[in-house]
């Protein structure tokens, strides 16, 4: 096992489960991830199972922007507004029964301002009733990883069985993000007017000068004040959620109190490009005898400032390898351990392909085990 001290190194990481940088923040829960590479910043409560409020109309938008991005429906596609839709309350888009309304419409209607009356007719759009796509969100949220999700509605209405935990969320923002950038810059609109009515996007980050461009406020009685966001600074992402706030004003307060931290706390650099050697390994019977150990994609790590010269790295592998080895094996793991933020695990490839050694390379192999045998079966007859 090979260490050595990366001193003022400091970069991005794969994703990996950490601990989070330990700072105080007046949510019930929340997450704070560096988005490109997944490491964790801020953890509170981040598993508990809570009430989203509007916050779970991503997961609505999520399996619509699935259903464009598959060609099923087009922006221009309509949608009509049922009676049950019509008759929603809370934040409204104000549809009227019987509307015939665009895909695109909805879908600002929904992000801007968070209309319940808009989840309702994508719901039952897509799936015939309210009932089948909430199963359909549940289902899907398993297979994105959201463990901790059961969707009970298309809204974040209150239910006592209709809950998310923050890392769930940070999960569908991410997803969010990643998979549907066609459609992300929506969630910056800052206005969206439908029949004459003139709302503006919940989110409070979006008109301060933090990068904010996303995603969705929550609040209802039980759930309090909450948001899920992303900000953007110099090519680098944050991903973030937090909820249980008592007021508008502290959700918007401590929502930009995060971001800044975040941003100002850590940086990002690469520690390896793809293909860079990290180290080597030992070869048992090959035709050569190392092999180089490289990234097998560029390697980040995220670190905070205050610790910069406290990272240190080890190459980790069981050697020696034995010939042949292919070029791109996975050999070893590189074994990053960051202050306050944890260890990174990130595997090493073979740079090159060994081939078997020669006849000869293996028969003083052989010969060696062999005496050392012999060896140790005489001293052991001589004691």
């Amino acid at each position: 096992m090979r260490v050595f001290s990366l001193l003022a190194l400091v970069a991005a990481v794969v994703f990996l489960p950490m601990r989070g940088f330990a700072l105080d923040t007046t949510a019930r829960a929340a997450l704070v991830i560096d988005h490109d590479t997944q490491t964790v910043l801020l953890s509170k409560n981040a598993d508990m199972s809570l009430p989203p409020a509007s916050m779970s109309k991503l997961m609505t938008l999520a399996m619509l922007f699935e259903a464009l991005q598959s060609g099923r429906l087009t922006l221009t596609d309509t949608f009509r507004v049922s009676t049950k839709a019509w008759q929603m309350g809370g934040s409204k888009m104000f549809l009227r029964e019987g509307d015939e309304v665009t895909v695109q419409d909805l879908i600002r209607g929904v992000i801007v301002q968070s209309g319940n009356d808009a989840c309702v007719v994508i719901a039952e759009g897509l799936a015939g009733s309210e009932v089948a796509f909430a199963d359909r969100m549940t289902k899907r949220g398993r297979e994105l990883g959201m463990m901790n999700s059961v969707f009970a509605n298309s809204t974040g209405w209150p239910h006592p069985e209709h809950r998310m935990s923050a890392e769930d969320l940070v999960i569908l923002a991410s997803h969010l993000i990643n998979q549907y950038p066609e459609y992300y810059p929506y969630f910056a609109e800052q206005t969206f007017t439908w029949d004459g009515i003139e709302q503006d996007n919940r989110n409070p980050l979006l008109t301060l000068d933090v990068g904010a461009d996303g995603l969705k406020t929550g609040h209802t009685e039980e759930a309090g004040y909450g948001l899920v966001g992303s900000a953007e600074r110099d090519g680098r992402r944050i991903t973030f959620m937090l909820t249980g706030l008592d007021s508008a004003r502290s959700r918007l307060v401590e929502s930009e109190r995060l971001v800044n931290w975040a941003f100002r706390e850590f940086y990002t650099r690469t520690l390896f490009k793809e293909n860079a050697p990290v180290s080597t390994a030992d070869v048992w019977i090959g035709a050569e005898k190392t092999v180089a150990l490289v990234a097998a994609e560029d390697i980040n790590i995220v670190v905070p400032f205050a610790e910069r010269d406290k990272v240190t790295a080890k190459v980790k592998y069981t050697g020696p390898v034995t010939a042949p080895i292919s070029k791109g094996q996975q050999l070893a793991e590189l074994i990053v351990e960051i202050p306050e933020i944890g260890a990174q695990r990130i595997p090493l490839v073979a740079g090159d392909a060994v081939e078997p050694g020669s006849f000869t390379t293996r028969f003083v192999a052989s010969a060696r085990i062999l005496t050392g045998r012999l060896f140790v079966a005489a001293g052991e007859m001589i004691n």
